[in-house]
């Protein structure tokens, strides 16, 4: 029996006169009046269902043997809803840059512009950042990234959110200069922004940034100030053995009585043991111990001192730790960003970032990923889509990306879009004239839509229909094979999607995909949530069901309650 509440026998005006005071108290932490902050879609879309509708028209291919990306054009909070059920868990990484609500005409909430003077600007801005960051944080892989950058005027708030909501994930912040002549402010001059990294605690997440245009390069030899002698870390004094100049292998720790006398012994077959001994004599020790040199291997090379006529081993580093604070030219956002777009995109855009900066964040963590997922669900002026192009043309990558705009003054249809097909097919450079090859890709572009939602069997066959688009989005099968009244296979090169829109045509479809040798991801329509294995029986090696739509609507009751 549930237990009854202690305000239930309370009268109005008790209860009343406790709300003021609850709302007169001072609170620490992260507070917003969400019940104030409503959005516009929180009613526009009351009694409906957001599915995904593709404009083929706009679809762009260059090369099947190249990725897939999306363009879904459409509220936010629709789009992130609809991959809750097509990618949870499924994304590497999901950088936004969300607007910063300055106070001036940068962001609009239900239609109107938030200006600085609004009581409940703050409120609204997390309210909005809430809804759909709880909706991406189920799309994050295990080993996920998320990347948030915001300025000065959101840094603190946001913050506390994302710490709020990612609990068990570790945060870090980046600071980025990004103008290096500054924002002029009333006291100060703004030169930077932040990038808020949030990832599993447990492993390595970030990879090591490359420096092969400054590399740090020094000794394997301790030679820094201190005490740094062999009797201080043992194993850490072995002979390297070098022959014709090149590194041929390691010995193991010294025996605490030998003593070799000097950096270099001659020993059989030409093979030089090189010891850590300074110019002094004195014995000191490797940076690395013998345990762990092995696994710089590759770092390391040999190098012949000549005022000391001695063969040294050095180390060539490459790759580090990033840094906390980014301060490369690449990251101005008016050369990169501004100017950038400018010479590709005849509408202007405001304050796009620097297309080196997103890469940069993005590379961070998918570097070695290249089969990778990005999704950027502010996609703006579609930075995030062309360093992800960038990347992949560098290295042969197929990694995807998934970009989510609203059409707000036509800017997916002018600048998101437009920018994404030429980056992608090449242009004529408007501003240099100059011809730009493309990066090539292909491109699916999706728009928001709506059914019903009201569970009646008319309406979860208009789901089933109407989610084909979806289904194909979820398999990542685009490539139309087949289509009959009664079902539809679509494939792509490692398996097919098969969607049943009939039971009875079961025995049909069977039969049209008898000789398919890859694997079938298959779809049947069902007014319930039938199980339709033994339908299967005899291709289950190679054969996943699943009923629809209930598959989906379970998904979109968890987001709709």
């Amino acid at each position: 029996m549930a237990k009854k509440s202690k305000y239930a026998e309370w009268t109005k005006e008790e209860l009343i006169k406790r709300v003021e005071a609850l709302e007169k108290r001072k609170k620490y932490g992260l507070v917003w009046d969400e019940e104030r902050t409503k959005e516009k879609f929180d009613t526009e879309a009351e009694g409906k269902l957001p599915v995904l509708k593709e404009i083929k028209s706009k679809e762009i291919k260059t090369d099947p043997d190249k990725p897939t990306h999306i363009l879904i054009e459409g509220d936010n909070y629709h789009a992130l809803s609809v991959l809750n059920y097509t990618h949870e868990k499924a994304v590497d990484v999901i950088y936004i840059d969300p607007p910063y609500n300055t106070g001036a005409k940068d962001w609009k909430y239900n239609n109107n512009y938030v200006d600085e003077n609004d009581p409940y600007r703050h409120s609204k801005w997390l309210s909005m950042m809430y809804k759909r960051l709880k909706l991406a944080k189920k799309l994050l892989a295990p080993r996920g990234v998320l990347i948030c950058t915001i300025d000065e005027n959101e840094h603190a708030t946001v913050g506390m959110l994302i710490r709020e909501m990612f609990l068990l994930k570790e945060i870090v912040c980046v600071t980025i200069v990004h103008n290096p002549g500054g924002i002029q402010g009333k006291n100060f001059s703004y030169c930077h922004e932040y990038a808020y990294f949030v990832y599993p605690k447990n492993g390595r997440c970030i990879n090591l940034e490359e420096r092969d245009e400054n590399p740090d390069v020094r000794p394997l030899r301790n030679v820094s100030k201190g005490e740094h002698l062999r009797e201080t870390a043992a194993n850490c004094f072995y002979p390297i053995y070098i022959k014709d100049g090149k590194i041929v292998g390691f010995g193991e720790v010294c025996d605490d009585s030998f003593h070799p006398g000097t950096a270099n012994i001659l020993g059989k077959n030409g093979i030089i043991e090189v010891y850590p001994i300074d110019s002094q004599g004195n014995e000191r020790k490797w940076v690395f111990a013998r345990q762990t040199v092995e696994s710089i291997k590759d770092e390391l090379s040999v190098e012949f001192n000549k005022k000391r006529q001695i063969w040294d081993i050095i180390r060539k580093k490459t790759k580090f730790n990033y840094k906390t604070v980014w301060t490369d030219p690449k990251f101005n956002a008016n050369l990169f960003g501004t100017q950038l777009l400018n010479n590709i995109v005849e509408t202007k855009f405001p304050f796009p970032k620097s297309l080196y900066a997103v890469e940069e964040c993005i590379k961070a963590v998918i570097h070695s990923k290249e089969n990778a997922v990005v999704l950027d669900f502010f996609a703006g002026s579609g930075t995030t889509g062309h360093a992800v192009s960038k990347m992949n043309k560098q290295d042969g990558g197929n990694r995807q990306f998934i970009l989510c705009t609203n059409n707000e003054e036509n800017i997916c249809n002018d600048v998101t879009y437009p920018r994404i097909k030429k980056i992608i097919k090449g242009y004529i450079g408007i501003v240099d004239n100059k011809n730009h090859k493309g990066l090539n890709g292909n491109l699916k572009y999706y728009r928001t839509s709506f059914v019903p939602s009201e569970p009646t069997d008319r309406n979860k066959e208009r789901l089933t229909k109407e989610a084909t688009d979806m289904l194909c989005l979820r398999e990542n099968t685009f490539e139309f094979v087949l289509e009959t009244g009664t079902f539809k296979i679509f494939k792509n090169k490692e398996h097919y999607t098969g969607i049943i829109f009939d039971q009875l045509s079961i025995p049909k479809f069977k039969k049209a995909v008898a000789k398919f040798e890859k694997k079938i991801s298959v779809y049947v329509f069902s007014l319930g949530d039938d199980d339709f294995s033994d339908e299967f029986e005899d291709m289950r090696s190679r054969v996943r069901v699943c009923s629809i739509p209930e598959a989906i609507l379970r998904v979109y009751r968890r987001i709709f309650k």
